[in-house]
């Protein structure tokens, strides 16, 4: 495919090939290559293609000498640009899948074999280059199973009356029949797990181990989209395997943890989605932890505008608001406190009206988890000939994936009405019999024994050291129809204080530091 850019293109853009390629393939000097991929491309861009195409691989093949997964790099890295700038019609997004699809097969084809000798490196990409794959990825495939439920939706809605029927919608939905394959789950989970296990193996290149631990974020990614909570969490158990060699990042030996915290989109992914695992899962404490460790971390970002010289920062805002209405919800339903102070203030100050809403009664839950969960996507591929049936389905599963999540999180939000109302009485006595606690909460007793149970049940959970705990702050336990309550004593934690304030200290002296005076 040519492009306008093909008949002439600067010198400056054969240059900039020319030294990628070097720094990737021959020199492997992570600054080097970092100034080109986070710099030189960005400047060349806005000047000459800032809404079309780079020249297209066949175009610069004698910059590379012909390197054939140097071109698959450089193709991804074009059409990833190409992309974020124009709509991507069905046709984009089926190149899109065929570019990824040569990428990671070449990638695997390099790859060394388990068992086999450690060869020496002939492939050199910095983490952030190796992220940035694997996030547009993924990216591209939610958008494609979103771009093909919208497609047969739009459809169906005329399978009645084909004449209405835009020519756009009639070409995307002959197209997406014709490639059934593309973007498919199955294909895209084997990427991603095959990728994981080349670069777990012990001989294993520091490329291939950068792509092996963020191909475990994305899969992590993935899994929740899907609405598999529990493998969404554990697809990052070898970024938290304490056994994993060190890995060289530059100058420095990193743990997997430390390389991808060194990454902060890749960071901000597992946090976010992770959180929402927890939180599905009933993993309230586990969830809080996640997401306000996060938020705290770019709560200061934005203090010190660190996080807007990283690419893509635009979204951080976005992303940040989305995790505190999650704090929210786990705030509410959890009473145990789990919450940094600044943290727990910017809760209350955003969203106060809607968890005042829900004490009283009225809906709240389900605005917030709208507005702050992932774009869930169902992968399965639609029967595209029944969209054109009159008085076929409008939705191409019988059900969308999206409201699915949102009627499973809502039924358990159900429950924990409930169950904060018996807290709430629960709380003003150390002995109280079952029969009048039950008439408080409006139940006769056998009815209102199982939701004591249920209590416990609901508010055990596992926790990060693998044993079980529980998210609520009191105990309480039945003998001879009275309900024994216990509550956890508060003990103030002064030491928080000091840490916190010494923190902010040595956030300030280091700023301090950064400020060039000149004499």
């Amino acid at each position: 495919k040519t492009t306008m850019s093909d008949e002439v293109f600067p010198d400056s853009v054969k240059d900039f090939v020319f030294d990628l390629h070097d720094a990737s393939r021959r020199s492997f000097i992570a600054s080097e290559e970092q100034a080109l991929y986070s710099g030189t491309f960005r400047e060349i861009t806005a000047k000459y293609f800032p809404n079309v195409a780079w020249p297209s691989p066949a175009a610069i093949s004698s910059e590379c000498g012909g390197d054939e997964l140097f071109l698959a790099l450089y193709n991804e890295l074009t059409l990833r640009h190409l992309q974020s700038v124009k709509r991507p019609n069905v046709n984009d997004r089926i190149e899109g899948w065929h570019a990824y699809r040569q990428l990671f097969d070449l990638l695997l084809k390099e790859a060394p074999e388990d068992g086999a000798e450690k060869k020496r490196d002939e492939l050199f990409l910095i983490p952030d280059w190796c992220f940035d794959i694997l996030h547009e990825f993924l990216y591209q495939f939610q958008g494609f199973c979103q771009f093909r439920t919208t497609t047969y939706c739009a459809a169906a809605k005329t399978a009645d009356e084909p004449e209405k029927r835009s020519a756009n919608v009639s070409d995307a939905l002959e197209i997406l029949g014709q490639n059934r394959d593309a973007w498919a789950v199955e294909t895209v989970l084997f990427y991603l797990h095959r990728l994981v296990a080349v670069g777990t193996q012990k001989n294993a290149s520091a490329t291939y181990r950068y792509l092996a631990y963020f191909s475990s974020v994305t899969l992590s990614r993935l899994e929740c989209l899907l609405g598999d909570y529990k493998a969404s969490i554990a697809a990052l158990d070898v970024i938290y395997d304490s056994k994993a060699e060190l890995i060289c990042v530059g100058e420095d030996m990193k743990t997997p943890e430390e390389l991808v915290n060194g990454v902060f989109p890749a960071r901000l992914s597992l946090a976010y989605h992770s959180g929402v695992s927890y939180l599905m899962l009933r993993r309230y404490k586990d969830s809080g932890s996640m997401l306000g460790s996060i938020c705290l971390f770019m709560q200061r970002g934005f203090k010190t505008g660190q996080l807007r010289k990283i690419p893509g920062s635009e979204q951080f805002n976005k992303l940040f608001d989305r995790m505190i209405a999650l704090l929210a919800i786990i705030s509410h339903i959890c009473p145990t406190p789990i919450l940094d102070d600044s943290i727990a203030s910017i809760v209350h100050d955003k969203h106060a009206n809607n968890l005042s809403k829900i004490e009283a009664g009225e809906e709240g839950y389900e605005d917030l988890f709208v507005f702050a969960c992932p774009k869930f996507v169902n992968p399965a591929v639609p029967d595209y000939s029944q969209a054109l049936k009159p008085g076929c389905e409008s939705t191409p599963y019988g059900q969308d994936a999206y409201k699915l999540q949102v009627k499973q999180f809502m039924n358990e939000m159900e429950t924990h009405a409930t169950l904060r109302k018996m807290r709430s009485y629960m709380t003003l006595y150390t002995s109280i019999g079952v029969e009048k606690l039950a008439s408080f909460n409006d139940m006769n007793v056998e009815q209102f024994e199982s939701w004591l149970t249920c209590m416990k049940h609901k508010m055990n959970q596992l926790e990060n050291n693998d044993k079980m705990g529980t998210a609520m702050d009191i105990h309480y336990y039945v003998a001879d129809n009275v309900v024994h309550v216990d509550e956890a004593e508060k003990v103030r934690r002064f030491e928080n204080f000091f840490m916190k304030q010494i923190q902010n200290n040595d956030d300030v002296l280091r700023q301090l530091e950064a400020i060039k005076i000149e004499l």
